[in-house]
């Protein structure tokens, strides 16, 4: 029991260090903008209120009924891309270059985001709140208008429409440059890529059945499409899209060449994502046992979010 809760500390004092660590290197100064103190704050109590559900777990159920330390490890890397995103060099490059900011959000929605979803976080933060509260969540996750906005949120096929509008819209050149030139839109730009993520992800990577599978598989393929035309547009484009980076007073490279080079980083490294996450649950179908499933859940299964509240409500 001990060592469990040392295992939770020691998580949280990680998460907790890290994006001090990461902002020490891209601020030479040492002085935070208002933006970054946010993302510090919403992220250190993001890595509390996740570290103090795993410990009340591990102490009520046992480190491999409910969250399991490989989930902990997915989290916390997740978790440690989102502070490489956005509290590291990177965003200071990022205002730059196309490419650089290309990295970020894509470290964002293709690392990140499945990272995070696989942590099981909703388990997590359920039982971080009391008995009472837990049961609240549950009764709140089985009523119609809650299923329905998390069917149309987490089903596949609206988890990949979302995620699709998304990314598009925010690589047209009057929003991207919008983006670049309001703070507050590029802060609602990185909102809606993350969310739209995360949702995209949770959709396929906790299929229930085998027809399920298919259709998961299905969105990840039509994902990997999509996003790799735009990325291969952006690559093969003569002309510069956006006018924020073509008259940058600083750019690391050719506003041309940039452009490419982050099309590029679309095309086929985060396309790789997919096509890894891809083949996995291709594996995983071919061997699919609904009986199997009933008795274990490996660590893509993950947990639906109303029934995650009941099992959890009831501990």
């Amino acid at each position: 029991m001990i060592l469990q809760r040392r295992s939770a500390a020691a998580l949280a004092c990680l998460l907790l260090v890290a994006p001090a660590w990461a902002h020490d290197a891209s601020r030479p100064n040492g002085h935070a903008t208002a933006g970054e103190l946010a993302v510090m704050l919403v992220l250190m109590l993001l890595a509390l209120a996740y570290a103090r559900g795993v410990a009340r777990a591990w102490h009520a159920v046992g480190r491999s009924r409910a969250v399991a330390p490989r989930h902990v490890v997915a989290f916390g890397a997740g978790w440690l891309a989102v502070v490489a995103a956005l509290l590291s060099p990177l965003d200071a490059l990022a205002a730059r270059s196309f490419a650089a900011h290309m990295i970020q959000h894509e470290l964002l929605m293709v690392v990140a985001a499945p990272l995070l979803c696989l942590g099981r976080p909703l388990v997590a933060f359920l039982w971080m709140l009391s008995r009472p509260r837990r049961r609240q969540a549950a009764m709140l996750s089985r009523r119609p208008w809650t299923q329905r906005l998390g069917a149309l949120c987490l089903g596949i096929g609206g988890a990949w429409l979302v995620h699709a509008l998304v990314l598009w819209l925010w690589h047209l050149p009057v929003a991207f440059d919008a983006a670049l030139t309001h703070e507050g839109l590029h802060i609602v730009q990185h909102l809606a890529f993350m969310a739209s993520a995360l949702c995209f992800w949770w959709s396929v990577l906790r299929p229930a059945s085998r027809a399920a599978h298919g259709r998961a598989l299905l969105s990840l393929f039509t994902t990997l499409l999509h996003t790799g035309a735009l990325g291969a547009l952006l690559a093969v484009s003569a002309l510069p899209w956006y006018a924020a980076y073509a008259s940058a007073t600083a750019p690391l490279l050719d506003p041309l060449d940039d452009q490419q080079l982050g099309g590029l980083v679309m095309w086929v490294p985060a396309g790789s994502a997919y096509v890894a996450a891809g083949l996995l649950l291709a594996w995983r179908w071919v061997g699919f046992s609904a009986t199997r499933r009933a008795g274990t859940r490996g660590l893509l299964s993950g947990t639906a979010p109303s029934r995650a509240a009941g099992n959890v409500a009831t501990r």
